[in-house]
């Protein structure tokens, strides 16, 4: 599996980005990571193949959406009312197996991941 992540940029505060993830092959479970300088890597969401399971991590809940385009083998992460704090290095994140929900977001469980792109909120 391989992944391809664009999309970041710079914005203002409350000001909207959408985030692609390409990937090749089949995988089960696609998660989308955040690292800001100095911090430990954090998920943000995940999205199951079916396109049916989706889970979010509670500082972007309500403000970001993930979606699949399986024609198109992309998993977009739309980000609407951004904040300073959403500043980070974001990956996207394969996995040929699903897992329960309630792991999703621990990046240990993640096999394949792609380069990262880079949000800048600017207060």
């Amino acid at each position: 599996v391989q992944l391809q992540a664009s999309g970041g940029g710079l914005v203002q505060a409350g000001g909207s980005l959408r985030l692609s993830c390409v990937a090749s092959g089949s995988p089960s479970l696609i998660g989308w990571f955040r690292q800001a300088p100095g911090k430990e890597r954090e998920g943000v969401s995940c999205i199951s193949t079916s396109g049916v399971s989706t889970v979010y991590t509670d500082s972007v809940r309500g403000r970001f959406t993930i979606s699949k385009n399986n024609a198109k083998n992309t998993v977009y992460l739309q980000m609407n009312n951004l904040k300073p704090e959403d500043t980070a290095v974001y990956f996207c994140a394969a996995r040929a197996v699903r897992v329960p929900n309630s792991v999703c977001l621990d990046s240990i469980h993640y096999d394949y991941w792609g380069q990262g792109t880079q949000v800048t909120v600017s207060s």
